[in-house]
Formats: structure tokens, C-alpha cells, sequence
């Protein structure tokens, strides 16, 4: 068979080998992008800042031509591999703010740019695994309050680690008194410390916790701060707020915290930072291919992600940062007064974003992708995160909302 026979048999088996987008593909995907944009605006239920602000990455990214090459972060940021096409030195940059902004001693820490927060949980999980693995021939057990993040149930699923819940007060916070119940002092301890909760925002009580591993357990222990939203604006408020997520103060060995939630990217991605310690007791397994030991769970990593980081610190000032940090602050104190002074039965922790409040109907929490919860204490519930794209004009319109629902709702449901 000829190539012209065989091409005009493919032809009719295969009528097209590409997948062409039409003028009809291109006003599907137009009309999605103005969907998401106008939805992103009033979107309040979950941590995602949607003042992305990357214009101007974008504009030199195209400009650049950049997209034409394919880039890979695969090994280890700090030792040069020998696949040349990466962003180490700028993921080393950002690493390197993030470590002095969490008050990591200098020179003391390893860290990378993550996938997501759930990726930085898994490095803290696996690093503090490790960690104790090479004190103890005892495995350890992983501790965290049942209203952290949901992330760390799955991982330690995955990782193959024994978990206990503890118990949480009505706030949210780690109970004390449960986890001095549940703590074993002859095992390992991998704590997972929540800044704030995954609902309520609530701060789990370091010092206190720490009180407890020194009275009551005796084994090496590991301390993983899961700080994915906090992390971004605590430690630009100063004082108490930003002692939360110091190193030195706090004695953390690990920290993850998210990038597309405060700092505002248009993807999942985040920052992990360890002890050069912890970071010492990882697998030794040298890979010649890359010239080094791969210190990260993923191999391929983005060499994007480093970039937009690098770009957002370069172009936004510390005291950027710092009003930021306190809108938000001022702005949840703002909601919680006007809600609770419109009848609605609302909650905040301290430091926290998060306003919590007595479920509205459906139509309201589909306006605004309200997150649904439930409480034996408060009873069904929804929550409302002030990001740094809420402004007063959303929040005046949700305040309108819940007055309007509770002004008609029936006296049982008040």
C-alpha cells in the first residue's frame, strides 16, 4: 500500500487527528472565562483570594516567549541539576523570604515551592516521619484536632501512620484535656498544630501544647504547623499575631501555608520550609540522573509556580502586605458587628477571617459559594472568609441578604 492509499484510508477511518477549536469553541470558552470573573467577585465561602494581580507576570511571560520552553523543578532546589531548564534560583529566593519571615535561624532550614497546601502537609508528615524514625525503631503517631484541615486524615492514610483525633472546643481549638488523654508517652509524637481550622478559624494553642508534650510525653517528638491561610497575613500584622508563626518563638520544625489563598495566585500552590535537621534524616538514596538525593514526595515540579511567587514578592511592598493583613482584620470585626447587630447569630475566633454564622436558605449560600457545616453546639452553620478581594460593597450586600432572610424567617428559626 502506497502512502497516498493509505493517507486517503486514514481520511475516512479518522475523519480529523486534531481537534480544532472553532469559532463556536472559542464563544463557549469566552462566555466561561466572563462566568468565572463575574462569580469570582462575590465568592466569600471558601480561602481563595481572587485578587490575583498577575497582569503584569502574564504580560511579560507572552512578551518573553517563555511558554515556548518547557520547564522542570525536579530535584532539589538548593544543589544544581543536571537539567538545566529550571527556576531553582528564584524558588531559592522565595524560600529564602519566606524562611526570615517566619523567623527561621539563618542558614537552619530547607524548603521549597509546593504544589498546593496539601502538598506542604505531606512533606511535613513525611519529613516528621522521618525524622522520627531515625530516634526511635518506634513508629510514631500523628495527633491533630478533628477540626483541622481534612487534609491531614487523608495523608496519614496514605503515608500508613497510626492518627488520633482529638477532640475540639466549641471554637475549634485542639482540647487540651483530650490530648493529654490520647497522647501514648512512649511512642514518637507527630503533632500537626492548625492555624486556623478549616470552618472556624480557630488557633490551636501552641504553647499549651507544648506545656502538655513536656509534662506527659517522653519520646523525640515533631511539630508541623499546618498554616495554610494564617500564614499568609499573620506575620505581617506584627507582634502577638506574627509570634504565631515564628520559628524561634514557637519551636515548630515544619511550616506549610498556601499561596492562592492570601497571596493571591491564579492556581494551587504554597510553601513549605523544615529544619535543616529534619530536613538530614530523609531517604538516602542517591539518583545519579539528577545528580543528587530528591528530597521532595513529587519528582516533576513546576518551575512556574517559583516564578509567579517571585514575581508577587518583587512587586508588592512589605507594608503592602501589613494593610492588607489588617483589612482583613478590620474587615471581619466589621461583618461580625453588622451581622450580629441585623439579629444573626454569629462567631469569630481571635486573629481569624472567618466569621461563622447560623445557616441562611440555599439561595443565599449559592450567591455567594457559602461552605455548609454542621455543630451539636450552634447548630447548622455556614461561614463567610473576608479575602483581600472582599470589599465593603460585598460584604454590604450579604449583610442586606442575611437581615432581608432573617427579617421573614420563621420565630423558630430566630
Amino acid at each position: 500500500m502506497n502512502k497516498q492509499t493509505f493517507a486517503f484510508l486514514l481520511s475516512i477511518l479518522v475523519p480529523s487527528l486534531c481537534w480544532p477549536v472553532t469559532p463556536q469553541d472559542r464563544q463557549r470558552l469566552d462566555q466561561f472565562a466572563q462566568k468565572v470573573i463575574a462569580k469570582s467577585q462575590k465568592l466569600a465561602g471558601y480561602p481563595v483570594n481572587q485578587d490575583t494581580s498577575l497582569d503584569g507576570f502574564y504580560a511579560w511571560y507572552v512578551k518573553s516567549k517563555l511558554y515556548r520552553a518547557s520547564m522542570n523543578n525536579v530535584g532539589n532546589p538548593r544543589n544544581q541539576s543536571p537539567y538545566s531548564i529550571n527556576t531553582h534560583s528564584f524558588e531559592n529566593e522565595v524560600v529564602d523570604y519566606f524562611a526570615k519571615l517566619y523567623g527561621y535561624k539563618e542558614d537552619d532550614y530547607w524548603g521549597f515551592v509546593t504544589g498546593s497546601g496539601t502538598d506542604g502537609n505531606n512533606h511535613g508528615i513525611y519529613y516528621g516521619r522521618k525524622f522520627l524514625q531515625a530516634k526511635s525503631t518506634v513508629p510514631p503517631i500523628i495527633y491533630v484536632s478533628e477540626e483541622a484541615h481534612y487534609s491531614i486524615k487523608k495523608l496519614a492514610d496514605v503515608q500508613n501512620s497510626e492518627l488520633r483525633l482529638i477532640k475540639a472546643t466549641d471554637m475549634g481549638q485542639m482540647d487540651l484535656d483530650d490530648f493529654e488523654k490520647q497522647l501514648d508517652p512512649t511512642r514518637p509524637a507527630l503533632v500537626v498544630i492548625a492555624l486556623g481550622t478549616t470552618f472556624k478559624g480557630a488557633i490551636d494553642d501552641q504553647a499549651a501544647i507544648r506545656k502538655v508534650l513536656a509534662e506527659k510525653h517522653k519520646g523525640p517528638e515533631y511539630i508541623h504547623l499546618d498554616a495554610a491561610l494564617f500564614g499568609g497575613y499573620l506575620p505581617y500584622l506584627g507582634g502577638e499575631a506574627a509570634g504565631l508563626v515564628n520559628q524561634q518563638l514557637q519551636k515548630f520544625d515544619s511550616i506549610a501555608v498556601s499561596g492562592h489563598k492570601f497571596f493571591g495566585f491564579d492556581e494551587p500552590l504554597g510553601i513549605f520550609i523544615t529544619t535543616k535537621e529534619a530536613f538530614g534524616n530523609l531517604n538516602p538514596f542517591h539518583v545519579p540522573y539528577l545528580n543528587d538525593a530528591v528530597p521532595t514526595i513529587t519528582c516533576s515540579r513546576s518551575a512556574l509556580d517559583p516564578l509567579k511567587f517571585w514575581w508577587k514578592l518583587h512587586s508588592t511592598r512589605m507594608d503592602q502586605f501589613q494593610v492588607i493583613s489588617t483589612n482583613l482584620l478590620s474587615n471581619a470585626d466589621y461583618l461580625l458587628e453588622k451581622l450580629q447587630a441585623a439579629g444573626i447569630k454569629a462567631w469569630k475566633n481571635p486573629y481569624s477571617n472567618t466569621i461563622f454564622f447560623e445557616r441562611p436558605p440555599g439561595e443565599i449560600l449559592g450567591k455567594y459559594d457559602l461552605a455548609p457545616d454542621e455543630s451539636p453546639v450552634f447548630g447548622k452553620l455556614a461561614h463567610f472568609i473576608i479575602m483581600p478581594h472582599v470589599n465593603k460593597k460585598l460584604m454590604n450586600g450579604f449583610i442586606k441578604d442575611m437581615a432581608s432572610w432573617k427579617a421573614q424567617a420563621p420565630t423558630e428559626l430566630q
